[in-house]
């Protein structure tokens, strides 16, 4: 199985991810490690990324998954997946790879963002993001207000079942 845990910036999807695989003892793999140089210097700059941009992006991450999936090796994934096109492109069996929405208000989102340091991603693109988000209908979603072991314990509890 793999988790793929998707959400805007600041959703705590790194967070959430590191812990959570580390508990399972599964491979962990953060999106932002799977960018091309030319997105993490747009992003840098204060601009959104826009679909020809995270085509490989995606695509690199879909490799990834199979490759988990085919080894037999269960992961925790993140990824922003803003979009119902962008998960399409990485669930492609819904039995082996499961969805979990981080969903939290713009406050929230925002004052983590805004505390954070040497991260490409900057506060401005926030609203950039929720304005791009499409909320998927086919996922478990997870309020990211609690604290992060609380949110891993809940998801392990669900994944368990």
């Amino acid at each position: 199985m793999v988790v793929v845990l998707m959400g805007v910036a600041g959703s705590g999807k790194t967070t959430i991810g590191r812990e959570l695989a580390a508990e399972l003892g599964w491979k962990f793999a953060d999106a932002d490690d799977f960018h091309p140089p030319a997105n993490v210097a747009k992003m840098s700059a204060g601009i959104p990324l826009d679909d020809a941009d995270r085509a490989p992006w995606l695509a690199a991450i879909r490799l990834y998954i199979d490759t988990r999936l085919e080894r037999g090796e269960p992961a925790v994934v993140t990824c922003s997946a803003l979009r119902e096109k962008h998960r399409a492109v990485l669930l492609a069996d819904p039995a082996q790879v499961k969805l979990v929405y981080l969903r939290g208000s713009r406050e929230l989102l925002w004052s983590r963002i805004s505390a954070r340091t040497g991260h490409f991603m900057k506060p401005a693109m926030l609203d950039s993001q929720l304005a791009t988000l499409e909320e998927p209908v086919n996922a478990l979603v997870v309020d990211i207000a609690p604290p992060p072991a609380e949110i891993v314990a809940q998801l392990r509890r669900v994944l368990a079942a």
